[in-house]
């Protein structure tokens, strides 16, 4: 994509970083500025953030340092002063089945915080954010709408498949490994050889899975420039790519366009067909609507399921199909998807995008090629309606969601087996005390109740690793990792906490699921719940102090998005404007 290499003038009285760089009464201020070395240049052009989630934790964010370097020098090029910060994450590969996971969600509000107070501490003028885990993604991109500073986000990259026996592989295969350990079906030696070659790179988790699914929401969205989301993180091209982030970040800045001309409900419907289309996480059935929120926008968890009922499912992406990210990239990336919806009718072409042009602009030259079977075009998909649904009914009034791609059976019938954590249930399985036609409830493991709603992704994992995962099914008012497959349905609300009728169920209850029809039904009578719940007493949990307790107090339900504050719909000021 050209770009215009003339340095735009800018006007400081205009900025926001005039408050701590312009005028007399700033000279202190400024001689913070002369400390780190900045010259009177570099302080009189606008300041611009670079937030990047890296850390040690794991490979998903270990290369944001230099590509946050890259970044910087795009800036500079383009007429900004760049100052970078950190931010930090959870990531979820290490956290998930332990105590650990109820820090992930919750991680999401504070990179969203701490980037926000960061920005508003310091008056920097314009964003450019780095992110490659999970929750890092939707963090940092909450953070731009909720700022409407000129922002641009960049993925970090996925990682390289790994090779184990001739078939490529990801960290979700070492999870289902374990399942396969416990039923006796691997031995030893092949566990460690698998996990030590699943993951052999830097990035994240190479799958459909969360951090893929936001980083497609990304272009989607428009916050992110086009073909952004694809180069895995090793690869060298992706420092191109951050450099002409920081390059567009400043036209964004000179021209005035912000994050929420970029995200509007047209956009977020743009973003729920892409992570329909390619079989993406449940986890964007939360995050879109948090996303909006931020721009007060009402696009909940059913407005996002109508859109996924409507979008066929055309890209073969594990978990549920054959293909890794870099299949992808090597097809063309994110664009192609996008080109085949556009090309069906499903995408709303007039959406603006961070660099100033339309999505159909954008796509304008993308081709698909014929030649691959990773992408299809929406006149022949793999299944007419998207990977992921969503449910209501008497279970789940406030709704649920779960991933169907790749499946083949859509209903499911049977006994309740219920958990009140997913220790309990995970147990269970480790014992094979779980049986054809069973439907594992785990509940108490919302946002409130858990406090935190941890994925579950040791517990599907096993069951399917065990060879159970057509047999049974699985509902909680938890989540669900974007690696999870079978069925498997999370965000059921209300959340047992609250007195949901997930908290109601006792063993031998029978629960239909039906993902055709959207229903999530138990048949038990209503006088029958309404006596339950007379007899329901709520729970504590074990985290009465510190951040877990102030999440529990703050954090809404599943199906606004588990979002902590009121939203732009609330806001008396923008920090862009100050």
């Amino acid at each position: 994509m050209p770009l215009d290499t003339a340095k735009p003038k800018f006007d400081k009285a205009k900025l926001p970083s005039r408050h701590v760089s312009v005028g007399p009464d700033r000279a202190p201020h400024r001689s913070y500025y002369y400390a780190m070395g900045m010259t009177e240049e570099e302080i009189a052009q606008p300041f611009v953030g670079v937030a990047t989630c890296w850390n040690e934790a794991a490979p998903c964010n270990i290369s944001l340092s230099r590509q946050a370097q890259a970044v910087k020098l795009g800036v500079k090029a383009a007429g900004g002063t760049p100052r970078e910060f950190t931010t930090i994450t959870v990531t979820d590969g290490i956290a998930m089945g332990h105590q650990g996971m109820k820090s992930s969600l919750a991680s999401r509000e504070a990179i969203a915080d701490t980037v926000e107070l960061t920005m508003r501490g310091h008056c920097y003028d314009a964003l450019v954010g780095l992110a490659g885990c999970d929750k890092s993604l939707p963090g940092m991109m909450m953070a731009m709408v909720r700022l409407n500073v000129p922002s641009v986000f960049i993925y970090g990259g996925s990682i390289l498949p790994g090779r184990f026996k001739g078939k490529d592989v990801t960290v979700v295969d070492v999870f289902e490994a374990v399942g396969q350990h416990q039923a006796g079906n691997m031995g030893d030696a092949d566990l460690h050889a698998l996990e030590c070659v699943a993951c052999p790179s830097a990035g994240s988790c190479g799958g459909q899975f969360t951090a893929n699914t936001m980083a497609c929401v990304s272009e989607a969205i428009g916050l992110a420039i086009p073909g952004s989301a694809g180069a895995p993180a090793p690869y060298e091209s992706r420092d191109a790519l951050c450099e002409q982030s920081g390059q567009i970040v400043m036209q964004a800045l000179a021209s005035g366009i912000r994050p929420r001309d970029i995200v509007t409900r047209r956009s977020l419907e743009n973003a729920a067909r892409v992570v329909a289309a390619s079989g993406g996480s449940t986890n964007g059935g939360l995050h879109l609507p948090a996303i909006a929120h931020e721009a007060g926008i009402d696009f909940d968890l059913h407005e996002v399921g109508r859109i996924f009922k409507s979008t066929p499912y055309i890209a073969d992406l594990k978990p549920g199909g054959r293909y890794v990210a870099k299949d992808l990239y090597e097809v063309g990336g994110v664009p192609v998807i996008m080109k085949a919806l556009l090309d069906g009718g499903y995408l709303h072409g007039d959406c603006i995008q961070v660099n100033g042009k339309t999505l159909a602009e954008n796509l304008a030259h993308v081709v698909i090629p014929e030649d691959q079977d990773v992408v299809r075009t929406t006149a022949k998909p793999l299944s007419p309606t998207g990977g992921v649904v969503t449910l209501r009914g008497r279970l789940a009034p406030e709704g649920a969601i779960v991933k169907v791609a790749g499946m083949k059976v859509l209903t499911f019938r049977g006994t309740a087996r219920c958990f009140d954590c997913e220790e309990e249930a995970f147990a269970a399985v480790q014992r094979r005390d779980i049986r054809e036609g069973d439907v594992i409830v785990i509940r108490y493991e919302g946002p409130k109740g858990g406090p935190g709603m941890r994925e579950m992704l040791s517990t599907t994992s096993a069951i399917y690793g065990q060879g159970m995962g057509d047999k049974v099914a699985l509902i909680t008012d938890g989540r669900f990792s974007g690696g999870t497959r079978g069925f498997c349905i999370g965000h059921v609300g209300p959340e047992a906490a609250v007195g949901g009728p997930i908290g109601l169920l006792k063993d031998g209850d029978v629960i239909v699921i039906d993902a055709v029809e959207g229903t999530l039904d138990v048949e038990v009578s209503d006088e029958e719940l309404e006596a339950r719940r007379k007899a329901w007493q709520p729970r504590t949990t074990d985290y009465q102090s510190g951040a877990l307790w102030k999440y529990a107090q703050l954090v809404g339900s599943a199906e606004k998005g588990a979002v902590t504050h009121p939203g732009g719909a609330a806001e008396t000021h923008c920090y862009a404007d100050i």
